[in-house]
């Protein structure tokens, strides 16, 4: 299986579990990557046979922005079933960033990954 992948997707939205943080949006940034066989599309150099990168990037980044969480691990669970559902990927390794959500780390987040069968067996 090939791979085609998003770095450093970066938004704003409402997240968190204290009181200001439910007033305020911070910054969100979203690696992503995506199972996909591309060779169809490699044969025809046609967008229309791979997936549509910026198609995911949009729907994504307006997901987020939408989205008003309290867990980290909340909205990185969504947006991975929004790709596996929307986009019909095999697989998704999510790694979802929240700088300066802790004082003195430069970052925290979690990485998920899930699969197709993942979702049927929800």
């Amino acid at each position: 299986m090939d791979t085609i992948f998003l770095k450093e997707l970066t938004t704003e939205t409402v997240i968190g579990i204290f009181d200001w943080e439910r007033e305020v949006k911070q910054t969100i940034a979203i690696d992503l990557e995506m199972s996909v066989d591309i060779r169809r599309a490699a044969r025809t150099d046609s967008i229309a046979d791979t997936l549509n990168y910026k198609g995911v990037a949009k729907r994504v980044l307006a997901f987020i922005e939408e989205s008003r969480f309290q867990l980290v691990e909340t909205l990185a669970e969504e947006i991975a079933r929004l790709i596996l559902r929307e986009f019909g990927v095999e697989r998704v390794k999510l790694t979802l960033h929240k700088p300066g959500a802790i004082r003195h780390s430069k970052d925290v987040g979690v990485i998920i990954e899930r699969r197709r069968e993942d979702l049927e067996s929800a």
